[in-house]
């Protein structure tokens, strides 16, 4: 028996890091899994293992509404978001007005199009990515980046509250940094400040008190749990998965 059979889970931005994880992770516990991303291509593979793919644009009412129908999700795990590299000072309007759409009302969309379903049948469960930088803690040149993701943990709380009795949970995860290749990105964007690959690399690792950063892995295990019965008790948290970084 796996800890998520007979629920179906919708999975944005699936095609790579966190989320192809956690759509992998949720599989393999049993769930009927419909993972989706922008770029259908990256989901190559994933049907192999008994898991829908279908492309979605979660910046599109449309496209969101037509996902939610054909998943009819118990589970919901929005995950897609983007990291910008700057400060206050270096932060533009059109950065900005991206950041808020796809950082925040992308889940917005997802959840106002999933809840109608969820509470006739009178249960659910959302999980929404947030980051440790945030409102638990600042990092460098991450301006953007953590409002967006500090305003997620007040949209979790906020879902969560309004919907306690109603069967619905809410809650989000703030990992610390995760190796995803958008991580590898963001260490190519630093080493041309810094002068090199490997001296960015030490750079994003010597922040972390373990030495090392997160698994995509690490951080699926703890989406299957806020997915499943186990933490039938839990609504309106931030947890924190960020090897201490915050601590």
């Amino acid at each position: 028996m796996g800890r998520l059979d007979g629920k179906r889970a919708l999975v944005t931005a699936a095609g790579q890091g966190i989320g192809r994880a956690s759509a992998l992770a949720m599989a393999r516990e049993g769930a009927q899994v419909f993972a989706t991303d922008l770029n259908p291509e990256l989901l190559e593979g994933l049907s192999d293992e008994g898991i829908t793919t279908f492309a979605l644009d979660v910046c599109d009412d449309k496209s969101v509404q037509a996902g939610v129908a054909t998943a009819q999700p118990d589970v919901l795990f929005n995950c897609a978001g983007f990291v910008h590299h700057g400060t206050v000072v270096d932060a533009t309007q059109d950065e900005w007005d991206f950041a808020f759409n796809l950082n925040v009302r992308s889940m917005v969309r997802t959840i106002q199009a999933s809840l109608p379903g969820m509470l006739e049948r009178g249960s659910g469960s959302i999980v929404n990515m947030s980051s440790a930088c945030s409102s638990i803690i600042g990092a460098p040149n991450r301006f953007i980046y953590g409002t967006t993701k500090a305003a997620v943990i007040g949209l979790t709380k906020s879902v969560a509250v309004d919907y306690i009795t109603k069967g619905i949970r809410c809650n989000c995860i703030c990992p610390g940094t995760v190796e995803s290749p958008s991580w590898h990105d963001r260490v190519k964007a630093l080493a041309e400040e810094v002068g090199s690959y490997g001296e960015a690399l030490k750079l994003f690792v010597s922040r972390q008190p373990m030495g090392r950063v997160a698994t995509a892995e690490e951080i699926a295990a703890l989406v299957v749990y806020l997915s499943s019965d186990e933490s039938a008790f839990t609504t309106g948290q931030p947890h924190v998965i960020d090897g201490g970084w915050s601590g």
